[in-house]
This record gives C-alpha cells, structure tokens and sequence, in this order.
C-alpha cells in the first residue's frame, strides 16, 4: 500500500523546504557548474593574495551559472523530487543515502 503513495501528496516539514532542499541544490549546482568551480579555484591558486582582483571574471561566471540554477524552478521541482525519493527510500530500508551511494567530496 506504502509503494502507491504519490510524490505529490508527502507533506514536507518548513526545514525540508527552506533548508534541506535547497543545500541538495547547492550542492547539484555545484556539480552542473564543476568547470566554473574548477576555473575559479584554479585562479584563486595562481593569484594568491590577488585573487580577489585577478579572479573577478571567473567568480561572475561562477555566481552567474550557480543563481541560474538556484532560481529555475524546474532545478528546484527535480531536487524536490530526487529528496522525496530518498526520504521515501530512507523509511522503507532505515539507510541513509549518503550510506547507500558514496559521494564526491566537495572542496567547497
């Protein structure tokens, strides 16, 4: 009977929406905006303490392609979705995702 339960009809808590979601976007946009990041943290090891001058170009890059992502609803609705199925995952086995696929350590 659990298996039919629909998506849409999971009520989340205000911390899912307002703080758990949104750090799994951040974390999603980060990997959409990898050669950005990339670009960025490559910049900021040649300049050093300059960096916040010589490195201008690709930080605008960075923020630009990450706020793309952070404001397009449908990224929002996909992460929703992709916690939902975790959650739903998560009470039916009792294992973390983190536990079930390993991530990529983030430097961020």
């Amino acid at each position: 009977m659990m298996e039919a339960a629909n998506a849409e009809e999971i009520q989340l808590r205000h911390v899912e929406k307002d703080v758990l979601i949104p750090k799994m976007m951040r974390e999603k946009a980060k990997e959409r905006c990898a050669e950005k990041v990339e670009a960025f943290a490559h910049c900021c090891k040649e300049s050093g303490f300059f960096m916040v001058f010589k490195c201008r170009a690709e930080n605008s890059a960075l923020k630009e392609c990450l706020t793309l992502h952070y404001k397009d609803p449908a990224f929002f609705e996909e992460c929703k979705q992709e916690y939902i199925r975790e959650k739903l995952e998560f009470e039916r086995t009792g294992i973390p995702s983190k536990n079930r696929k390993q991530k990529l350590p983030t430097s961020m």
